[in-house]
């Protein structure tokens, strides 16, 4: 018998992703970053309660890994910054409600050490104190663990995890059209533009006749820029409005639709039920007609009776048969013990009677 694995073996918990998920679609309606509403929220759901009821030591270590994971997991890309800064939230908060002692560490792996600290560096431009307060605690009390791998490698683990859904609403927009465009660019296609019209000019050739830019390349470029982030905001914002309206109007539909099939499904089975049952006349002849009648149609609409089959002779029959003898029908009955009181009598009769003496 194959031995079964144990609770909270996996990478990832469903449940808990999916009550981690609603407190981080809360956090993103606030559109704040500010560590009081996340705590707000925090409390509203009552998240402290999440390691209760777990007895056993081994079990609550496996369920505490797997939290820590999962927060770790919306803390790094491809998630947008508000939900990374949600994700940084949930580990402090896991970590400092966990009832393990010694406590179990967050594990961060090295292949995200870049990330993590271009996400410091962001919140530090940004101003967000709040992050970088958070992000410093647990480092101070020594919770990260720099591992190499995010997760424990344990024997017979599957080498291939199933990956886990993505959320849409959570992923960051893309910002490389903000990146490329900045100030120090913006100023070194200017400086390179003003370099060739110069050159262009200092050659009396091609001076008039060549125009190979536009003249103001760095006012046309902002413009278009500010037109893609506008164009964006205004995308995004739709989108997550017609996706709510749409949940909302599928929920409706479907509604709709299961109390149709519901009533198109009790009226099938009341069609069927009054149409098997047959109206009863009053006078018991009329009722046998009905019956022989019913009794005859039934198997010629389901299936014709098979034909019984015939005994075959006896080995006793087919021998006369050969010989061409005719079975004589014997009035005796085969079950009586006796014989008839008249064969009874001639048997005995024979018996008594003296045979003929015959001279030698």
């Amino acid at each position: 018998m194959p031995r079964l694995a144990p609770i909270y073996s996996e990478f990832f918990y469903s449940p808990l992703t999916e009550d981690v998920e609603e407190l981080l679609a809360r956090f993103q309606q606030t559109d704040s970053v500010r560590y009081e509403q996340f705590s707000a929220i925090w409390r509203e759901m009552g998240f402290s309660d999440v390691f209760l009821g777990i007895i056993r030591a081994a079990e609550m270590k496996r369920f505490l890994r797997i939290a820590l994971a999962t927060a770790v997991k919306y803390f790094l890309p491809p998630y947008s910054y508000q939900i990374r800064v949600g994700g940084l939230y949930l580990m402090f908060g896991f970590y400092h409600v966990q009832p393990a002692v010694p406590p179990v560490n967050i594990r961060l792996a090295l292949r995200d050490w870049d990330q993590v600290q271009k996400f410091l560096k962001d919140s530090v431009a940004a101003g967000h104190q709040d992050v970088v307060y958070i992000y410093q605690k647990l480092v101070a009390n020594k919770a990260i663990h720099y591992t190499a791998m995010p997760h424990f490698l344990t024997f017979q683990k599957q080498r291939k995890p199933k990956r886990e859904p993505v959320c849409a609403e959570f992923l960051g927009r893309t910002t490389a059209v903000q990146e490329l465009m900045t100030a120090d660019t913006l100023e070194e296609v200017s400086n390179i533009q003003s370099c060739y019209e110069k050159m262009k000019e200092a050659t009396v050739e091609v001076g008039s006749k060549v125009t190979m830019t536009h003249r103001d390349l760095t006012t046309s470029l902002e413009k278009c820029v500010s037109e893609f982030i506008t164009w964006q905001q205004k995308t995004f914002s739709q989108e997550n409005k017609d996706r709510s309206s749409s949940d909302e109007d599928d929920e409706e539909d479907r509604a709709e639709r299961e109390s149709s099939s519901r009533a198109q499904l009790l009226a099938s089975i009341k069609k069927k039920s009054y149409g098997s049952c047959q109206e009863a006349s009053k006078s018991r002849r009329h009722r046998q007609a009905q019956l022989v009648e019913s009794s005859s149609s039934g198997p010629e609409q389901a299936q014709e009776a098979a034909p019984q089959k015939k005994k075959p002779p006896s080995l006793r029959a087919r021998t006369w048969e050969s010989l061409g003898r005719i079975k004589e029908e014997s009035t005796l009955q085969s079950w009586l013990l006796s014989a008839p009181e008249q064969g009874y009598r001639s048997l005995i009769k024979r018996m008594n009677q003296a045979a003929p003496f015959k001279p030698a």
